[in-house]
């Protein structure tokens, strides 16, 4: 097939190949991904976006080459040639450009508008935000992966609706897949992230404020570090809501999100786990109170440079799909369910003495509690060693499984680099305010009340359970006497560190 003589230059050829080939292996990948249902991540940014710009280079250098030919033929005044932009349709080669242009193009535009649409919804997808920078996000995949929210779709929350969050969201990447390929991210990701999209814009799409939360009956299986893991039951009604659904948000937990209620606070760290600055403002009266911690009293330049923020839902609920559980919850999980035997000795003990330890990667680490459990039990308990040796293995691989799910020391990701503030025992969560120590200027004191959000129940062992009515509460009483100094210390002060 002839074409114009303007066609035939070494740039135009080059873009030919390009773009054909480009487009075959684009049509092949396609079919492939349709044929047997998709691909790895790394597919799909070669189908829709690294193939696309392969094509379009292709395609653009084409025309450059053609008309830098013409230049040099019109400049070099060659006889009996045209102008390449003449179009001439009683001259065969010029139709032969046309009919390739018209049907290049529109299989162009098919391309291009099924690689659009397919582009759009895979950068939109689990899969590409969870697994393309694979070590990288490991931890918060896997951790959503676990979580109650693991069939909403990444972009529900981190995006939202609307083109402007969306633009937003794509620029924002940009610098992301620069710091992925030049290494430039902070290890672990910096949490709470800037500039989120304000949660009562997202949460609130599935978690109305207006909707009612009634109380719930929580059961806390927990297992003492002593060598017989002795169990300790806590049965909790949680004041979720108010007791009755006509009183809304009057009371209970969710009083902080009651359309009449504004509350602003000022955390001096960058986690946000210490609140010396609480201003509570009614909308209903207009009355305003502002808290200070008598321990922590912020300076009035202070309050002038540090952000104050506006309360919403994240503010208690900050790691809703990406939670990496403290060692003594997701061991006592584990032993519930039986994937740790309860009857081997002292393994609630050794399991905390294990995740205490620091760990550098992962397979040293995985190695470590291994060798670590092995030799513990050949030490001090040989005979169970030696006859109960699956058992040891069984808790073995309990502790592998929670270390895999809330370990990744590659990100140094981990229970204590994310603190959850949903609680008070490993973390300070509801004690950032209610700890007894903000006070106003008249004398109101933000309360400690252990019943203003839960009351106990049912407390003990299965042998020894105390229990009560519904309408009553029992006093708390810690597993392990400690006299009084609950009521004076955090529980943090201890569980933090895990014992």
């Amino acid at each position: 097939m002839k074409l114009p003589k303007t066609y035939y230059n070494p740039l135009s050829l080059l873009g030919s190949i390009i773009s054909s080939v480009s487009a075959l292996i684009f049509v092949f990948f396609l079919a492939t991904s349709w044929l047997f249902e998709g691909g790895g991540a790394y597919s799909g940014v070669i189908i829709y976006i690294v193939l696309p710009i392969f094509l379009i280079i292709g395609l653009i250098l084409i025309p450059i080459g053609i008309s830098r030919r013409a230049k040099r033929i019109r400049r070099e005044g060659e006889e009996g040639t045209k102008a390449w932009i003449v179009i001439d349709l009683r001259d065969s080669r010029q139709w032969n450009a046309i009919a390739i242009f018209i049907i290049a193009t529109i299989l162009f535009l098919v391309l291009t508008g099924i690689g659009s649409y397919q582009a759009f919804h895979y950068t939109e997808s689990n899969e590409f935000c969870g697994t393309l920078c694979h070590n990288v996000m490991e931890p918060e995949y896997v951790a959503y992966q676990e979580s109650a929210h693991s069939r909403v779709t990444c972009v529900e929350c981190h995006v939202g609706d609307g083109a402007g969050w969306y633009v937003n969201s794509k620029l924002s990447g940009l610098y992301q897949v620069y710091s992925v390929l030049l290494k430039k991210y902070p290890t672990p990701i910096e949490t709470p992230i800037r500039n989120l999209r304000p949660a009562r814009e997202t949460c609130e799409k599935c978690h109305w404020p207006e909707k009612f939360y009634s109380y719930r009956l929580k059961n806390m299986k927990n297992f003492l570090a002593d060598s017989a893991n002795t169990q300790w039951n806590i049965q909790l009604k949680m004041k979720i809501g108010s007791e009755h659904n006509a009183f809304g948000l009057m009371e209970g937990v969710h009083w902080h999100i009651n359309p009449d209620v504004h509350i602003d606070y000022i955390a001096s760290t960058e986690k946000r786990e210490f609140i010396p600055w609480v201003r509570f403002i009614n909308k209903a009266s207009g009355d305003t109170i502002v808290y200070n911690d008598i321990y922590d009293t912020l300076e009035e330049d202070a309050i002038d440079t540090l952000e104050m923020r506006e309360m919403d839902c994240l503010d208690c609920h900050n790691r809703p799909s990406h939670q990496f559980l403290p060692p003594q919850e997701f061991t006592d999980e584990l032993i519930a369910a039986g994937t740790i035997p309860s009857d081997l000795p002292e393994i609630k003990m050794l399991a905390m003495q294990i995740f205490n330890h620091p760990f550098s990667d992962r397979d040293s680490g995985a190695m470590f509690i291994r060798e670590t459990v092995k030799e513990y039990y050949q030490d001090n308990y040989p005979e169970i060693a030696e006859e109960r040796g699956s058992m040891i293995e069984q808790a073995t691989e309990g502790l592998l499984e929670g270390y895999f799910k809330h370990f990744f020391p590659f990100m140094k990701a981990n229970w204590d680099a994310y603190p959850i503030h949903i609680g008070h025992s490993e973390f300070n969560g509801c004690f950032r305010c209610h700890n007894g120590q903000h006070e106003s200027e008249d004398g109101k004191v933000i309360s400690r009340d252990c019943n203003l959000c839960h009351t106990i129940l049912a407390q003990g062992t299965m042998e020894n359970l105390e229990t009560t009515s519904v309408d009553n509460s029992l006093e708390f009483r810690h597993p392990v006497d400690i006299g009084e100094a609950w009521k004076e210390m955090a529980c943090t002060d201890c569980h933090r560190n895990l014992y």
